[in-house]
């Protein structure tokens, strides 16, 4: 079964920190965390009664993963009942990235109900497809979600070199952190 301790340093790895990129949708963001999606944790960090970017400045390596990332992107997709690492990799990082359109458009390529809930039935037809088929499916789909995104609002495009980089870090076998030369293998 998949295991977020081999996701989590590369989405670590490509999130650097604070950022507040006037044409990130997303807004004041730090470690991939949106200040949006801090305050959903509802976390007041510094303890100052209000829930804010000061707090968002704050976050740690641990409070991304324990408070955000298995609670809200790992958890959402079940991942831990994916049998393939490199599915689970592919498909959380798209969670993270894209909200429910990384739940949906896979849904709709398994062919279950596309409601972005994943249960048993989205589960079994993950795990009951070729591994490697499906990743490089979804792999394509991604890529077309991304082309999707830019052909409909073009400030975006500043963002497809890094985005298409990020994604061909993910590998069936393997993840290269940012940064690296050589890619981390794993049993896919």
């Amino acid at each position: 079964m998949a295991d977020i301790n081999i996701l989590a340093p590369f989405i670590l790895s490509f999130e650097g920190g604070f950022s507040n990129h006037p044409l990130d949708k997303g807004g004041a963001t730090n470690k991939g965390v949106t200040i949006a999606t801090w305050r959903r944790v509802g976390y007041d960090k510094d303890g100052d009664g209000d829930i804010d970017v000061d707090d968002l400045r704050l976050l740690t390596d641990k409070d991304v993963i324990e408070r955000v990332m298995k609670p809200h992107y790992w958890d959402r997709w079940k991942a831990d009942r994916i049998k393939s690492q490199g599915i689970a990799n592919l498909l959380v990082d798209w969670v993270w990235a894209s909200g429910a359109h990384g739940i949906k458009i896979p849904q709709r390529v398994l062919g279950v109900k596309v409601d972005g809930i994943v249960g048993d039935k989205t589960l079994a037809a993950l795990n009951n497809s070729d591994p490697h088929a499906l990743f490089d499916r979804l792999k394509n789909e991604r890529i077309a979600f991304i082309d999707r995104i830019i052909a409909a609002d073009r400030s975006q495009e500043v963002f497809r070199k890094g985005w298409l980089r990020r994604l061909n870090a993910i590998g069936y076998g393997s993840l290269l952190h940012n940064g690296e030369k050589l890619p981390r293998w794993f049993k896919a």
